[in-house]
Parts: C-alpha cells; structure tokens; sequence
C-alpha cells in the first residue's frame, strides 16, 4: 500500500485491485474531533465518490471518519490507470472484494472503532454482496436507491456473454446498454441528458454530465457490463438474504420515482428478503424524489441526517 497523507484530516491511499492490473485510489477523511464511528461510502455506476462530498462533510460534523474509493473503470482510478469502463476481467465480485481491501486498511490505521457501509445505486449491489460475505465485520449498513429484479438484466446478460464468448469482451455494444438502461427515463418528460432519472433538479443533472471524472460519456466495455448484470444476480432473493448476518442492523432508503428501485417496489422487495430471513430492516421511501435523494437542495440534510440517526443508534452493536 502506498499513503500520501494530503493534509493532517486527508489521507489519500493506493492499493491493488482484486482484478489484478489496476491501483485503486481511496481517501480516508477524518474530522477534527474524537471520531466515534467510520462510515464507509460506496458509489454507484459511471460516477466517482468526490460526488458525496457533502454527505462527507455531513458525516464528519457527525464525528464520523469517512472512507470512500473509485472503483475500477471510474474516477480517478480509471484516469490514473487508463482504463475507462473498464472493469478487468476477475469477475463480479471485483468491486466488492475492492472494497472489503479499503475497510481492512482503514481499520488498521482506526482500529476499534463501529464500522458502517454507505452504498448508492450499484454501491447499493456491491453492499449487498459485501454483506454476504463480510457482514460479521459491520455495525450496519445503509442500502441507498437500491434494485430487486432490475428489468431487462438477464437478457442483457444473455446478449452480453453471447459477445463475449465471441471475442468481443473489450468492445462495447451501445444497443445492448440501451436496452438495459434507457428505458430510466420513461417518466422523465422531456429527456435531454438522458441521465434526469437521477434527479429532476437540471443543475444536477448537468454537473453530473459535465463532470471530467464521470463516466457518463465514456462507454463501459461489454465484459464489464456483463458483470455488472451479474452484480444483480447474485443479491437476489431469500437465498441472497440468507448469507447476511441477521444481527446487522440495515437501513434501506430510496425515492418512490426512483427507477431503479423499480419506484420502490424492489426497495420492498429487498427489505422483504431480509424480512423474511429474521433480519432487523428499516426501510424509508421519499415520496416523489428519483434516484440520486441525497442531491436533491431541499431533503438531502433530511436524507443525511436520517443515517447519522441510524448510525448513532447502532454504535454498539456487536455482531
């Protein structure tokens, strides 16, 4: 591992990827007061976690030290690595496994200290899957703008892996993500962007098309959205909710316009999964707000403030 500490409250670390090839670039950002807890934030598909920052700020004013990282094929980590959309070839667990690297690293450096995960959209799935495998390590968890059965993912998946097995894993297919994601508009109005599922405030919008570290013009290779299709499949239903600890305490929180949570319908489902495995969920809906809840101007300290809440409850908990 390599460490640059930035200034005495930033420290920026490097580390190798699971998949093999890349470095990943995380920051560890610790506030200036007796920290009580670490949240971990994971971020979702196409964007980089320089995007939470004040949900960042939000959390350290909690007293909470924030970890977060760019996945492979995102943010800094792409730029540093030339690898745009580009995710390796290690499979679906890569991003996960990722991120269980950041949290050891961090907790050798904070020791003792309660340890959540923040997870957005796909940091949502890769939350999910981390759980699975590596919940006992976890005080908690916050599910944000989460899927059940994402639509069209299993014949994209067919489509992608017939690509594939073709020898077209590093090219990309535009049809094959369009019929994956672009019907996210359909309740949108007049679609400009393509991207105002995330939210309806157009300032957001444009600074999340316009963002130099975004991923949303640059394409992500039909490996890398196989395995994205993949991500979905393995959290899925009681045989996915049955892995995870049932003494970890979960907080699952999306808009009800949000299509990805298929406009909570697959919120519920997945509270529902973990419901029914004896599992201790709380689940939030905020009523007409898309995906991206905690950049809306008018509710995001709302949003923010209902985690530091779930948070502070759960600083005990012993798993």
């Amino acid at each position: 591992m390599i460490e640059t500490e930035v200034f005495f409250m930033l420290h920026e670390v490097q580390f190798p990827s699971f998949n093999e090839r890349d470095t990943v670039y995380g920051w560890i950002y610790v506030p200036a007061v007796k920290p009580k807890g670490i949240v971990q934030i994971i971020h979702g598909f196409g964007e980089h976690s320089r995007r939470y920052l004040h949900m960042i700020v939000k959390f350290m004013d909690a007293g909470y030290i924030v970890a977060a990282d760019d996945h492979v094929g995102h943010g800094k980590t792409a730029l540093e690595n030339d690898t745009w959309g580009d995710w390796g070839d290690k499979g679906v667990h890569t991003m996960m496994e990722d991120e269980h690297t950041l949290t050891t690293i961090v907790k050798e450096k904070y020791p003792d200290l309660p340890y959540f995960l923040f997870g957005h959209s796909m940091g949502s799935m890769i939350s999910r899957d981390y759980i699975a495998t590596y919940g006992e390590e976890l005080s908690g968890v916050t599910l944000c703008g989460t899927c059940g059965v994402f639509r069209h993912a299993e014949e994209g998946a067919e489509l992608l892996k017939k690509l594939i097995d073709e020898g077209k894993g590093k090219e990309t297919d535009p049809s094959i993500v369009g019929n994956l994601m672009g019907w996210m508009c359909e309740y949108c109005g007049d679609v400009k962007l393509g991207n105002e599922w995330i939210c309806d405030d157009a300032y957001v919008q444009q600074d999340h098309a316009a963002d130099p570290f975004d991923a949303f013009t640059k394409p992500t290779n039909n490996q890398s959205m196989y395995d994205f299709t993949q991500m979905m499949s393995v959290i899925l239903g009681t045989e996915w909710a049955e892995k995870v600890p049932t003494a970890l305490p979960i907080y699952n929180i999306a808009g009800d316009m949000d299509p990805v949570g298929e406009y909570g319908e697959g919120v519920y489902a997945v509270s529902n999964w973990l419901h029914s495995t004896g599992h201790d969920v709380k689940t939030k809906l905020y009523s007409g707000y898309r995906h991206e809840i905690h950049n809306y101007a008018d509710i995001k300290n709302e949003v923010e403030d209902g985690i530091v809440e779930f948070m502070d409850q759960h600083l005990s908990s012993d798993l």
